[in-house]
């Protein structure tokens, strides 16, 4: 029984009692925010859905995709989640399902139709949750996962695409408030902007403007440059929380394995510390919003077993690190197709049987950023390139972010965008010629009763949020 709102009390989070309350659960990516490595598609969801809607026509489009988005989460899901004693569930949405960019500030209330659900099934099996608009207008980073198809996050210097953000959030909070199983609203994710101003300017607007609609829920506000810096920022706004993002390379396949060394645990905790010193200088309450290790596939890995293990104990030391210091946290994610979700598809289902081929030739081209694997074949065709920008551009080193190398900027352009979208009509057609009954079959992969549990992850996960 969620008892009253939920609000900030200095650096904790209590209900109406005046209880801590320590929120701990995981991210619903790949939902109503399409990201490529979740389900499989090539580049960003807004060209997805564009080339699946020419290859199914509209009447089939609108039925795989409501049916996708039912099985996707279920009282099955939320049952699960609550048996492991997790409690919060981040929301990622896509402004797309609310106006379109041709028809701006125009409420499409379909667009809540899920979201509604979701968020009723959660509080049912007494699970929060926080609404993060991952893919604003104009994009607030120039990631995928923004559903930014630009390689600029164009938010920062069009007012328009900044009032439109607004606006949306006064339509959210609008509907949302006085819903106290709803834990906040977490306005913008992994924001990046180069002048840094800009983000604190706009976070101040979005508080004014949604506190007039809604005054009692929690503000999650992410750090700029993808949630890690917070150099720009010198006070505390009321009842907000401040997010960071804390993945490790280590767990990553182009990381250094981690082996548990005292230097590795070290550098775990240093990289904690340094992203949450504005926190605790401030008296900030912390959120890790998103971080965790992805996970190696036996089809690709014969070591895949220890691979993981290792993975499960650096998953374990920093979730030692956010447990000393009682913060909440949202792992990243809950479902997806096998490479980091709690829950993932079946390899045997009709999903993955019908989309492995495209999979492998995504592999092969590194098409998608976030998992992906060494490629001495994909390094000889860019290095060159990469050799001739830092030849004939020797200020390359400057653009932002800062923390990119110039192989992730070259990447980006080609492949993850360029070339990915490109192959976008490919992946569509896989799904040309299927009938409603086919298309529903296919959707139902996702549904948590076909599903397979990553258990090892999962242990640890319950393990320390009942701590």
């Amino acid at each position: 029984m969620a008892t009253g709102i939920l609000k900030i009390d200095g650096d904790r989070i209590i209900d109406e009692n005046g209880d801590r309350v320590i929120l701990a659960g995981a991210g619903l990516g790949g939902w109503m925010n399409m990201e490529n490595f979740i389900t499989g598609f090539p580049g960003h969801e807004k060209g997805h859905r564009a080339a699946m809607l020419e290859a199914l026509g509209e009447d089939k489009y609108t039925f795989f995709f409501d049916k996708w988005l039912e099985y996707f989460f279920t009282e099955a899901d939320a049952a699960y989640f609550s048996r492991l004693g997790l409690n919060c569930i981040r929301i990622p949405i896509n402004y797309r399902h609310f106006e379109d960019d041709i028809n701006p500030r125009v409420l499409k209330v379909g667009g809540f139709k899920h979201l509604d659900r979701v968020i009723d099934i959660c509080a049912k099996a007494g699970i929060y949750t926080i609404i993060d608009l991952h893919a604003l207008p104009g994009g607030a980073n120039c990631g995928w996962h923004s559903d930014n198809v630009t390689i600029e996050a164009q938010l920062w210097d069009y007012k328009d695409f900044q009032d439109r953000g607004v606006w949306l959030w006064e339509q959210i909070a609008a509907r949302y408030k006085g819903n106290s199983w709803v834990a906040g609203y977490n306005p913008i994710n992994e924001p990046a902007d180069p002048q840094h101003t800009r983000l604190i300017a706009y976070y101040e607007r979005l508080e004014s403007a949604i506190r007039k609609v809604d005054p009692d829920h929690i503000l999650w506000l992410d750090g700029n440059t993808y949630s890690m810096d917070f150099s720009a920022f010198t006070y505390v706004m009321p009842n907000c929380a401040y997010a960071l993002h804390d993945y490790s390379l280590m767990g990553f396949p182009t990381g250094q394995p981690y082996v548990g060394s005292a230097e590795q645990k070290a550098q775990l905790r240093h990289q904690y510390a340094r992203k949450s010193e504005f926190h605790h200088k401030y008296g900030a309450a912390i959120w890790n919003g998103e971080f965790g290790p992805i996970y190696a596939n036996p089809q690709y890995e014969p070591d895949a077993e220890n691979i993981n293990q290792q993975r499960y104990e650096l998953l374990g030391e920093q979730m030692s690190i956010y447990s000393e210091e009682k913060i909440c946290w949202t792992i990243w994610l809950y479902k997806d197709i096998g490479l980091q979700g709690m829950v993932y598809t079946s390899p045997e289902s009709p999903w993955n049987t019908l989309i492995q081929p495209f999979l492998e030739k995504k592999k092969r081209l590194n098409l998608d950023q976030w998992g992906k694997y060494p490629s001495d074949d994909m390094n000889k065709l860019l290095e060159p390139i990469q050799d001739l920008i830092i030849t004939e551009s020797p200020d390359v080193a400057k653009i932002y972010p800062k923390q990119w190398t110039l192989e992730r900027h070259v990447d980006r352009a080609i492949l993850h965008t360029f070339m990915s979208e490109s192959l976008q009509g490919e992946f569509a057609n896989l799904f040309k010629g299927k009938s409603f009954e086919e298309l529903d079959t296919l959707a139902k992969s996702f549904h948590f009763d076909q599903c397979k549990q990553r258990d090892g992850l999962n242990k640890i996960m319950s393990e320390h949020a009942n701590k």
